[in-house]
């Protein structure tokens, strides 16, 4: 099993067509779950705005697998984001 430390659970409501998308991005990606997707979606957001993961983990180490090889997703943000 994963190594990684899940213990807080996040509910959202999509419209039909936001799940659409989702899965359409999802499956195209080929990405194992819809969770998988929205955490690989939130990392990619996060990092778009001036975050980054401290631990150098790559998008491949999400750990839906039970496989996961990264030690999370700790984030930090950037000093060049520091003035918004």
């Amino acid at each position: 099993m994963s190594d990684l430390n899940r213990e807080e659970r996040l509910q959202i409501m999509l419209t039909p067509a936001e799940l659409q998308a989702l899965d359409d991005w999802r499956f195209a990606r080929r990405m194992p779950s819809r969770a998988a997707a929205v955490r690989e979606l939130l990392r990619r957001g996060l990092q778009a705005e001036g975050w980054e993961r401290a631990d150098g983990s790559r998008s491949g180490h999400y750990g839906v697998t039970g496989e996961s090889r990264g030690a999370g997703f700790r984030m930090a943000k950037t000093d060049s984001d520091a003035d918004r």
